[in-house]
C-alpha cells in the first residue's frame, strides 16, 4: 500500500520534521512487526538551500547576511549528495518507503527514481540520460553543454528511505548560481520550463511523476496505493 501525499508549499524545517517522524515511524513498525504505510510525499518549499552530510560549505557560495537579502535559508541535512537548491516552481518529492516491500536495494532505487524523471521529461520531448557517477538527471550528457535537470539524494535505514528528488519545472534558475549545485562548478542547470521555453503546468508534471513511480515500483511488487491529498 502508497499513500500519495501533496503538502502544497511547506517551509523546509516543516517538511524536514514531519518526514523525519515518518521515517521513524515506519522503521519503528517495520522492526516490531506493526502495520505501516509507505508514502510519496510531493511538495514545494520557499527559496532554501539544503547541504548534505559530507557536502562542503564552500559550495555555498553567499554568507548569511546575502542569504537574507535574496530571502533563503540554508540547512545543513542528513541525506547524501552535497548542495542544492529547493524553491517555488520545482517538484520536491519524498518517498518514505520501505524499499524491501518492493525487492530493492538503495542502488536499485536510486536508479528507479531516476528512470521516473526521464520518463517523464521525453513525455515533453525532452532527451535526458544519466552521468556516470554523478546521480540525477541530466540533458546534454557528454558534451560542455551538460545540465542537470533533477537532483536527488536519500537517507536510508534498515532500507527505510527519506528525502528523495527535485524535479526543476518553472524553477527559478538564478538561484543556482549562488552555489556550485551538487558541488560541480563545471556543470549547468536547466528546467522543464526552460527548456521548453514556456510555463509547464505543475499539476501536470506532478501527475505524470507519480505516474510513473507508481508504475515503477508496481513493477517490483506494489500491489495496491490509495490517494490522500493534503493541501
Amino acid at each position: 500500500m502508497i499513500t500519495i501525499e501533496n503538502w502544497g508549499l511547506i517551509s523546509y524545517s516543516e517538511a524536514w520534521e514531519r518526514q523525519t517522524a515518518l521515517f521513524d515511524e515506519l522503521i519503528d513498525a517495520k522492526l516490531n512487526g506493526k502495520p505501516y504505510t509507505n508514502r510519496i510525499i510531493f511538495c514545494q518549499h520557499p527559496h532554501v538551500y539544503t547541504l548534505g552530510k559530507h557536502g562542503k560549505a564552500a559550495n555555498m557560495l553567499l554568507n548569511p547576511t546575502q542569504l537574507q537579502t535574496i530571502h533563503a535559508e540554508l540547512f545543513q541535512v542528513d541525506r547524501g549528495g552535497d548542495i542544492t537548491y529547493h524553491g517555488p516552481g520545482q517538484w520536491v518529492c519524498y518517498p518514505i518507503l520501505n524499499l524491501e516491500d518492493f525487492h530493492l536495494g538503495l542502488k536499485e532505487y536510486l536508479h528507479l527514481l531516476e528512470e521516473a524523471v526521464i520518463r517523464v521529461c521525453r513525455t515533453y520531448g525532452i532527451e535526458v540520460d544519466r552521468v556516470h557517477g554523478a546521480t540525477g538527471v541530466w540533458l546534454a550528457t557528454g558534451t560542455p553543454e551538460e545540465r542537470k535537470i533533477c537532483a536527488m539524494g536519500v537517507r536510508s535505514s534498515h532500507f527505510v528511505t527519506m528525502h528523495g528528488l527535485a524535479l526543476n519545472v518553472n524553477t527559478d534558475l538564478r538561484y543556482f548560481s549562488y552555489i556550485h549545485p551538487c558541488g560541480f562548478i563545471d556543470k549547468g542547470v536547466t528546467s522543464l520550463q526552460a527548456e521548453l521555453r514556456q510555463e509547464v503546468p505543475m499539476d501536470e508534471v506532478r501527475d505524470r511523476l507519480e505516474q510513473l513511480i507508481l508504475e515503477l515500483l508496481k513493477e517490483e511488487g506494489v500491489s495496491k496505493c490509495i490517494p490522500s491529498f493534503f493541501l
